[in-house]
């Protein structure tokens, strides 16, 4: 009896085994390679630069060459695109450098795998120093506002502004719906899937979750975040980096900085919930909180020429009276 059970219980793992391969067989979306992927998103003004620690960084260095520079940092998932919009709202008046972080964009994997809030703001240090910027204004959306934000703890030496779009790094008290695909992706062992298999109605469930005005959404813009995220040994480097453990670093050290700060945020983005925002607020003394109606995650792409507008009058000098 007891033998029939375990026979019974292995034909029936068995069976699973084979189901599950054969689903990963027959759903699986293939890795793309660094080569196909340059050749429709690093065109004219993507760059490449090297640095000491061997990452192979993707960035554009765009705009005012002689104007106060600004770094733009984005969110999870995406890439520097995101920030095209306030490129050409601000672009004749600042330096505009964006770039794709570890585990992101046509920067893919690094050496070392570290993909944790700390390495990412390591490596932003050591980009923005190989490209000889030594004091720049610092902007970052979602995941790229959390890193933003704690390297103004870390170095405020080098910040002459700080703005925080969506950013994450503090505690909300409201639900949140960031869409299945990063729901799924912190399941333990269930997340291991996507490593073969990203379906494209992930990304456009996301997208559509980020912005309220839906029609934003292009297939083009889809397409870019489902093929960039299947760059050859992207899937595992961001399977590392959902399985870090939560970093409170910036929770519990944000009344420490001292940076001049803007806050941007999207009324009714349902990923960093807008009283995020006003925790920033309520922690960064002399910082301004700006809220923007019938706005979603990306402010700086459902809303450019009014955010844009806002950022050039905190980024530009004070008129001499």
């Amino acid at each position: 009896m007891v033998g029939s059970f375990l026979r019974g219980l292995i034909v029936l793992i068995a069976i699973l085994i084979f189901t599950a391969v054969g689903a990963v067989v027959l759903f699986s979306d293939p890795d793309i390679t660094d080569l196909e992927l340059a050749a429709k998103y690093a065109t004219p003004p993507s760059q490449f630069v090297t640095l000491p620690s061997g990452a192979k960084v993707h960035y554009r260095d765009q705009g005012q060459r002689n104007g106060p520079a600004l770094v733009l940092l984005h969110s999870s998932n995406a890439s520097l695109h995101t920030w095209e919009p306030w490129v050409a709202q601000i672009g004749d008046q600042f330096r505009m450098i964006s770039l794709d972080l570890p585990s992101h964009g046509l920067t893919g994997a690094v050496p070392g795998d570290d993909y944790s809030q700390e390495g990412m703001t390591q490596f932003v240090d050591e980009f923005t120093k190989t490209m000889g910027i030594e004091r720049f204004a610092l902007a970052g959306n979602s995941m790229g506002g959390g890193i933003a934000a704690r390297f103004a703890i870390q170095h405020p030496e080098r910040l002459t502004h700080l703005i925080l779009v969506d950013a994450g790094g503090m505690p909300t008290a409201l639900p949140r719906d960031p869409g299945w695909g990063f729901t799924l992706a912190r399941i333990p062992l269930l997340n291991y899937v996507f490593l073969y298999i990203s379906p494209r109605a992930i990304f456009e469930d996301g997208l559509t979750k980020a912005f309220v005005d839906d029609t934003l959404v292009t297939p083009d813009m889809i397409n870019r975040y489902w093929q960039l995220n299947r760059k050859i040994g992207t899937r595992a480097a961001t399977l590392k980096r959902f399985q870090a453990p939560y970093d409170t670093l910036v929770q519990d050290n944000a009344a420490k900085i001292t940076t001049p700060t803007l806050i941007l945020w999207g009324e009714l983005d349902t990923l960093t919930p807008q009283d995020m925002g006003q925790a920033y607020n309520a922690a960064i003394k002399g910082s301004k909180l700006v809220i923007f109606k019938n706005t979603g995650h990306l402010p700086m792409e459902e809303v450019p020429e009014q955010s844009a507008r806002i950022l050039r009058e905190f980024l530009s000098p004070t008129p001499v009276q």
